[in-house]
């Protein structure tokens, strides 16, 4: 725990030491104001934090968030950040078996490699076109919404004007994915790699009336303007160990151990009362920024809380002596676990494995996908551990929503977690309990978490990874200037669930702290 605060009042408190509320401290404390961070935990990152899982072995994972896509780099040039985030060399991977045969699709490598893939398994080039057309499409989307995120809302119109693409508006913004989907390409495992973006950590099916898995689709594929997804060399706390020190560097008080409890507040000054291992105490603000959710924003102020938010993925995390040999012998496995590796995630896969869940049973063929972070980076391994062949894999499990783990969350993990891995194991040469590295006890080296998981350890709202749905980046009814206003006119919400908030970005961060300076410039 850090030395005790000191009972005066801050320019802005910050509740809650993740990475958008060390963006938001780093960005006012070099504008000159007089900022304290308070973090409940011992240390800083919230949910995107590198940790050793592994009892006595040296590989250091990012155990919850993983990737990097909607950082945008402004922020970096802005606060001095050192940061390195490396770029995977292949897309993805998603074996299948066609004709009694296994095979798979392979995107990455270059244009021909991947038009070639396509070939193969499709035995034509349409699907490649069709693919390219739509990501086009999308590409062209991204590099004209993603600048919009660091500036105020604009309203429906002006982003629709922005994107100046009736096809691509109506696609993504106006009709459920699925039609666009089941319109622009015919095979099914192609059908469900396109979907794939729109369900992480979000239960909903391709035709959803509500568009959830659009706006999930759209946060996926808009990142830095092309939608490349990038690995943090170092893993997830190298970046967010880089801002609470560009945070400190400025002369924000970042304190760890000291939970905010309450915050009163008259709309023009407030107090932040918090509590550590030695008691209570209380200080003053200007302005306090909090980066948690929604509903712990309403239990702070008590306010009325919103809705519910449900979570729906299991995260695993695995360390192997090796990378396990593929039945599809066609393929390197060092190249098809460096992109993202597609289980289970067919189109009607997916369609089957929702309806399962809706329905409050265990899909029978859980959809999910790995990657390989020590692939692009092996930074995060001991030297030893490194020259052995030993890797490490993250993996994300889809259509899984938190109310199947309320009956008997240790027992539905492990079942899951089962019936998961056999989902995998379908697809390798050799099992991959066999390549499983073992800890200083003897343990294999896996740890599961599920939704429910997520909400003990990180106060995720019903493990919810947005803290509640993902909303349009656009002006809604009552969302404010910047999307991160309240109906209390000093007291912000910088968290995941702002609005434009998601993901690791630091966007929230970076317009709350806006919000802050130009109300302090009027």
């Amino acid at each position: 725990m850090t030395a005790p605060v000191e009972p005066r009042t801050y320019d802005a408190v910050i509740v809650g030491g993740g990475h958008n509320g060390l963006v938001a401290a780093a960005y006012l404390a070099r504008a000159g104001r007089s900022v304290l961070v308070l973090e409940r935990l011992d240390h800083t990152g919230g949910a995107a934090v590198s940790t050793r899982p592994f009892a006595g072995v040296d590989a250091r994972l990012s155990r919850y968030s993983y990737l990097v896509s909607l950082l945008p780099r402004k922020i970096l040039r802005d606060l001095d950040v050192d940061v390195r985030l490396s770029t995977r060399a292949i897309s993805s991977y998603t074996p299948t078996e066609r004709g009694g045969r296994p095979t798979g699709l392979l995107v990455g490598g270059g244009e021909q490699r991947t038009r070639e893939a396509f070939a193969r398994l499709t035995g034509s080039d349409r699907e490649y076109l069709a693919w390219q057309r739509f990501y086009d499409l999308t590409g062209r989307v991204a590099r004209r919404v993603f600048p919009t995120l660091t500036g105020p809302l604009p309203t429906r119109d002006e982003l629709r004007r922005a994107v100046d693409d009736e096809e691509a508006w109506r696609i993504l913004f106006e009709e459920p994915l699925g039609i666009a989907v089941e319109e622009r390409f015919a095979d099914d495992l192609v059908r469900g790699v396109v979907l794939t973006d729109a369900l992480i950590g979000t239960f909903a099916d391709a035709h959803d009336p509500s568009l959830a898995q659009n706006r999930c689709f759209l946060y996926h594929v808009i990142g830095g303007g092309t939608g490349a997804w990038d690995v943090p060399v170092g893993g997830m706390g190298a970046l967010t160990d880089a801002l609470a020190d560009a945070a400190r560097a400025a002369g924000a008080v970042v304190a760890t151990g000291h939970e905010a409890v309450r915050v009163d507040t008259d709309g023009r000054t407030a107090e932040v009362t918090h509590r550590t291992a030695d008691g209570e105490g209380v200080v003053g603000a200007r302005h306090v920024l909090v980066n948690a959710s929604p509903r712990e924003l309403a239990r702070l102020t008590g306010d009325t809380p919103p809705p519910p938010a449900e979570g729906a993925q299991l995260k695993v995390n695995m360390l192997l002596q090796r990378l396990p040999r593929l039945r599809d012998s066609s393929v390197d496995p060092r190249e098809a676990f460096a992109g993202t590796f597609h289980i289970a995630e067919g189109y009607g896969q997916l369609g089957t494995a929702h309806a399962q869940a809706a329905a409050g049973e265990l899909p029978a063929a859980p959809p999910s996908e790995i990657y390989c972070h020590s692939l692009t980076d092996p930074t995060i391994l001991g030297a030893d551990l490194a020259a052995r062949g030993f890797h490490t894999l993250t993996l994300f499990g889809l259509h899984t929503p938190a109310r199947l783990f309320e009956r008997d969350n240790d027992a539905v993990r492990g079942e899951l977690l089962t019936s998961t891995l056999a989902q995998l194991d379908a697809h390798l040469a050799e099992p991959l309990a066999d390549c499983l590295a073992t800890d200083a006890d003897g343990r294999p080296c896996l740890e599961a978490r599920s939704p429910l998981d997520l909400e003990r350890d990180l106060g995720l709202p019903g493990g919810n990874i947005f803290h509640r749905e993902l909303s349009w980046p656009h002006a809604q009814e009552g969302t404010g200037r910047w999307g991160v206003e309240t109906r209390h006119a000093n007291v912000l919400l910088c968290g995941a669930g702002a609005v434009r908030g998601g993901g690791v970005s630091g966007v929230p961060g970076h317009n709350a702290a806006m919000a802050v300076l130009e109300a302090g410039e009027a």
